[in-house]
């Protein structure tokens, strides 16, 4: 029986490291194919192809595994789009910093299944794909932007509730919520500011910051609520909300000055 449970011991050690070593590569490698082709599209695709298990099921479930999986895919092709748009024709500290990030995500943020790692998840979700977002379709017609903030918005308020509580359809208030960012990105698309810094190809969209202050303060609301058996006190969020636009109007009041807008 001892050996029993060591070999069992055993091998579910030789399993956790052979599951982090390929949520490494994939992390690094995604990054890499992208500036290897020059393209994000076999990024994209590797982040797809490890996500195989959504699809390994009845049809049925498509949409369902596609909506529980949405935070995952929406930070994962960040990666791969924000590694693009930073330029492929030479590496810039900034495509080390995504590989890293994309690693430490998989390897030790995903996999947490506590309330504030679930925040923090969906917060990461919105600040990456919002940011992914500007840096790809501030070019384009405001519909993109428009779009995949209403992704975003969705499918972060979708993981903060829904982990939460399962007993409940959450399906109106992420749709809101969806709606919301959708309309903020609309609102901001013709006055797009980008903060740089230097030649390390990092750039933070404000727009990214603001919703994800504003998904702070959801999750804060939420949780209070939550704790309260659905009833709201907003002493219970003073801080946070003061905290919150505190912050986004010294942004907007005092650093709405980038090094470039577009």
């Amino acid at each position: 029986m001892a050996d029993y449970i060591l070999i069992r011991k055993g091998r579910n050690a030789l399993s956790s490291i052979i599951y982090i070593i390929l949520n490494i590569l994939l992390g690094v490698g995604s990054i890499a194919l992208t500036i290897i082709t020059k393209s994000w599209i076999p990024g994209i695709a590797l982040v797809l192809l490890s996500k195989w298990r959504i699809f390994a099921v009845r049809p049925y479930y498509w949409l369902l595994n596609i909506k529980s999986n949405l935070v995952d895919l929406i930070v994962g092709s960040s990666f791969v789009l924000l590694a693009f748009s930073a330029g492929v024709t030479e590496i810039l500290p900034v495509h080390w910093i995504l590989a890293a990030g994309y690693a430490i995500w998989l390897t030790l943020i995903k996999p947490r299944t506590s309330a504030l790692a679930n925040e923090a998840q969906a917060l990461i979700a919105v600040f990456l794909g919002i940011s992914a977002a500007v840096m790809l379709g501030a070019a384009y017609n405001s519909i993109w932007l428009v779009l995949a903030a209403f992704i975003v918005g969705y499918g972060a308020s979708r993981h903060i509730l829904v982990q939460s509580s399962e007993e409940h359809d959450f399906t109106l208030i992420t749709f809101i919520c969806g709606l919301v960012a959708s309309e903020i990105a609309w609102l901001c698309h013709s006055w797009m500011i980008i903060y740089t810094f230097g030649n390390s190809g990092i750039a933070l969209p404000q727009l990214a910051i603001i919703l994800t202050v504003l998904g702070f303060l959801f999750g804060r609301v939420h949780r209070s609520i939550l704790k309260r058996d659905g009833k709201f006190k907003f002493a219970d969020v003073a801080i946070p909300t003061i905290f919150s636009f505190l912050i986004l109007a010294i942004m907007i009041l005092w650093f709405s000055k980038p090094v470039f807008d577009i």
